[in-house]
């Protein structure tokens, strides 16, 4: 199992005691108000995690539910699946990669870490702990000889845009530093490298339903994949 201390700076630029750890059934109520802070209105509130999802997260892969806690107190978690990913067909929605949330479609052979959700609490949103939590998973993708992390990123600031230009062209903007995107620009910082559009990846109106597919890929594999 994964446990990780260290020091987090808090808005003031003071050292913070923070730890990284697979989370468990106790963490349920905490884990669910993050949900809600996270994500709240228009995000759809059926979206938000339950208990049934978060008890089959610890039972079926427990290595890929990781929460933060900072000074004690739960401020963020991520979530993984392992699945076999064919980069030739990559089109596919959140619901059907990761069975609404619940997993049971998990592939302990699979190649690929599929990220389920990330989410901080708004209070700690500039203390890098979304960051901190993306680099632990690329750990689990190296320790068990994984090809990638992957995952759709949600596109907020489409819908400001969305009259003007396509979901292909507003990536694009993002990505060459014209425009910035809270969720997109986050991922770029945190090493992942963008795959392709999915349309109808999530209800998500700020996106206008569409996600950027975004990877990192394990540096430390010898044999070549696409």
């Amino acid at each position: 199992m994964y446990r990780k201390e260290w020091y987090v700076f808090d808005d003031q630029g003071r050292p913070v005691p923070a730890v990284i750890r697979n989370y468990e059934e106790k963490d349920f109520p905490g884990l669910i108000r993050i949900q809600q802070e996270s994500f709240p209105p228009p995000f759809p509130s059926e979206l938000w995690w339950n208990e049934e999802q978060l008890s089959n997260h610890v039972r079926l892969f427990p290595e890929g539910a990781l929460c933060v806690e900072v000074n004690g107190e739960l401020a963020g978690s991520m979530t993984g699946l392992k699945v076999d990913f064919d980069p030739n067909q990559p089109e596919h929605a959140w619901a059907d990669i990761t069975d609404e949330g619940y997993i049971r479609n998990h592939r302990p052979d699979g190649n690929t870490l599929y990220v389920v959700d990330i989410s901080v609490r708004p209070a700690y949103r500039k203390w890098g702990l979304g960051k901190w939590l993306m680099l632990s998973m690329y750990e689990l993708v190296v320790q068990q000889g994984l090809e990638r992390l992957l995952g759709g990123g949600r596109m907020p600031g489409y819908h400001k845009y969305a009259e003007e230009m396509t979901a292909e062209q507003y990536l694009n903007a993002v990505v060459s530093g014209e425009l910035k995107d809270p969720v997109i620009t986050f991922l770029l910082r945190c090493g992942r490298t963008p795959v392709t559009v999915v349309r109808d990846y999530l209800e998500d109106e700020e996106s206008r339903n569409y996600a950027a597919l975004m990877e990192w890929r394990n540096p430390f594999l010898q044999r070549n994949f696409k």
